[in-house]
């Protein structure tokens, strides 16, 4: 089936769901159940910072109400206050009451394809160029849900917890420079691509670790020859005013393969983000740090500057960038805008990261390109997430995360927050038990669908197993054999 049989890889934040989807979510930090109490030598308990306490329990509102807003933000900054010096909220096991969770798997919420579209169209371009910028629109919308969505908290995910999902989309976006070429469909021999055909995209993602938390992704357009997988990883430390949200150190970014131009590889590299508005109660996401997109065979680089605050402390969210060619971009160290020299600029990036962004050609400063020149690379106001598809429920594992926190769903839904925390806590405490019978009989576990829990480093390989899933994820095939064993259940 094209590159769902042969292809193999070589080598931050908060969710609005579509309304297809029944639910709606964004989401910080992912995290594990809670941690008891420590004992110390005179037999005294003391709490473990960011351990679940009795007091964030005791406003569960009674089954039929619902919580407000101002009181699921002073439950979870009560929380939050006992995270204070600690290093990496992410690698404290800790739990949260159900009335502060949206309806929503961790798994489900992580997946970068809130505009499937881009993805699908960024090997389109002939022009190395053109693809490179094709890359950054895919970067500049794959998460609209920060944009279009409320910050909220999704589950945690369990250890071998794993999700899967497609999406059917038009391959109608044009390409950005160059002549385009839209592939004929690698998976559909004897058919030639027209535009506005449609083609699929299929995910699948695995919780491989639980302690760190760490998940792995796949996903492929098989029609147009474009991978893409990586590693989740968060690390989260709260000042007193905000979460600071930046990659674990088994999270290396984005790869995104181009397999119809001898699989070019593209890398992204993540920034940090920052979850706010604690004081004020209207929580909001920003980001201000640097990332990279790189392309080691085109010897394109691209540096990209968040910028948080602009004058009188209001919020822009700004984002500028350069383009350059370097001979080696996986080694070049340049880090900031204004150290590249202008001989080897191909064009800047200017705009708003929650509006419209443009790319300007050649070196000079973007402000003073003609309007004429520059190139729109996107404009999120009109966009909105594309909605995905999952398997029949009755075609879903017990470990698939819809089928796994179903109950739990089904009671927040219903306004259940007793009943709902009650299930939570039961499922957290079957992952523990599993757990610690695995330690006592030495057996670490294995993931099923990717060769390791965190290796290779930053790019993980799907099993046969795995690409059995992909491939039946694109034929419209669910079925699934059950696992030699559940880690969590």
């Amino acid at each position: 089936m094209g590159l769902l049989k042969s292809s193999t890889p070589s080598t931050p934040e908060m969710k609005a769901m579509s309304k297809s989807d029944n639910t709606t979510a964004s989401d910080g930090s992912t995290s594990g159940p809670p941690t008891p109490p420590s004992t110390t030598a005179s037999g005294t308990s003391t709490p473990i910072p960011g351990a679940a306490s009795k007091d964030d329990y005791k406003d569960i509102p009674k089954d039929g109400q619902t919580t407000s807003d101002s009181s699921k933000l002073k439950t979870f900054l009560g929380i939050l206050k006992r995270f204070i010096g600690v290093s990496d909220m992410a690698a404290v096991r800790f739990s949260l009451p159900a009335q502060l969770m949206e309806p929503i798997p961790n798994l489900e919420y992580w997946h970068y394809l809130d505009r499937p579209d881009t993805f699908a169209a960024i090997g389109d371009s002939k022009d190395d160029l053109g693809r490179m910028l094709a890359c950054l629109r895919f970067w500049f919308t794959k998460d609209l849900k920060y944009v279009k969505g409320k910050p909220c908290k999704p589950y945690n995910s369990t250890l071998g917890e794993f999700f899967r999902c497609t999406w059917e989309i038009e391959d109608s976006l044009p390409s950005l420079l160059g002549n385009e070429e839209k592939p004929p469909p690698a998976a559909l021999e004897g058919q030639t691509s027209t535009p506005g055909q449609k083609v699929k995209i299929s995910y699948l993602t695995e919780q491989t670790s639980h302690h760190p938390p760490v998940s792995a992704y796949y996903v492929a357009c098989p029609e147009k020859g474009v991978s893409a997988y990586g590693f989740d990883q968060l690390s989260a430390k709260f000042t007193g005013t905000s979460v600071r949200v930046t990659p674990g150190e088994f999270n290396e970014g984005i790869f995104i393969k181009l397999h119809n131009h001898e699989d070019e590889t593209y890398r992204l590299t993540h920034p940090a983000a920052y979850l706010g508005g604690f004081l004020r109660g209207n929580l909001n996401i920003t980001v201000a740090d640097t990332c990279f997109v790189i392309c080691q065979r085109t010897g394109l680089k691209v540096i990209l500057h968040y910028l948080e605050e602009g004058y009188f402390g209001k919020t822009q969210n700004k984002v500028e960038g350069v383009i350059y060619r370097t001979a080696d971009p996986e080694k070049d160290t340049l880090t900031r805008i204004k150290d590249v020299a202008d001989k080897d600029v191909l064009g800047r990036i200017d705009g708003s990261w929650q509006n419209q962004v443009y790319f300007s050609p050649g070196p000079g400063a973007f402000k003073s390109s003609p309007t004429e020149s520059r190139i729109q690379l996107v404009d999120v106001a009109p966009l909105f997430p594309h909605p995905k598809a999952c398997p029949p429920a009755e075609h879903q594992l017990p470990n698939e995360s819809r089928r796994f926190w179903n109950d739990v769903t089904d009671a927040i839904m219903r306004k259940e927050y007793a009943r709902a925390t009650t299930v939570k806590q039961e499922l957290e405490e079957k992952q523990r038990a599993k757990a610690a019978e695995r330690k006592a009989a030495n057996i670490e576990w294995k993931p099923r669908f990717f060769t390791g829990a965190t290796e290779p480093r930053g790019r993980p390989v799907l099993t046969e197993e795995g690409w059995d899933v992909m491939r039946g994820l694109h034929s419209g095939e669910f079925g699934i054999s059950e696992p030699r064993e559940y880690a969590a259940m």
